[in-house]
C-alpha cells in the first residue's frame, strides 16, 4: 500500500523528484496529497521502495522524464513535487 506523508516528514536523504537533477536517482519514500493526483501517481508505480530516475527535463524544466519500473514517464513539476524519495 503506498505512504502518505506530510511534508514535515521529509528526511535529511530525502527529497522530491522535483528537486532531483537529471542523472539521479533514488527509492521513493511516500506520497504528499491526496485525491485523484495521489492515486494516479500510486497506478503509475511510484509505490514506497520503487527505484525511480530523472531522465530529463523539458527545455523549460516541465515537464521532467522519470524512469520508474523500467518504464519512460513523463510528469509536471507539481506532480514530481508530491513524490518523496531517498537519494542513492
Amino acid at each position: 500500500m503506498p505512504t502518505q506523508s506530510s511534508p514535515g516528514q521529509i528526511h535529511s536523504r530525502s527529497s522530491t523528484l522535483k528537486d532531483f537533477r537529471p542523472g539521479q536517482s533514488g527509492r521513493v519514500r511516500g506520497l504528499v496529497g491526496e485525491g485523484s493526483i495521489f492515486q494516479r501517481l500510486c497506478e503509475m508505480g511510484f509505490v514506497e521502495g520503487a527505484p525511480v530516475r530523472l531522465v530529463r527535463l523539458a527545455p523549460f524544466g516541465d515537464p521532467l522524464e522519470v524512469e520508474i519500473h523500467g518504464y519512460h514517464l513523463s510528469l509536471r513539476k507539481s506532480e514530481a513535487e508530491m513524490v518523496l524519495v531517498d537519494l542513492d
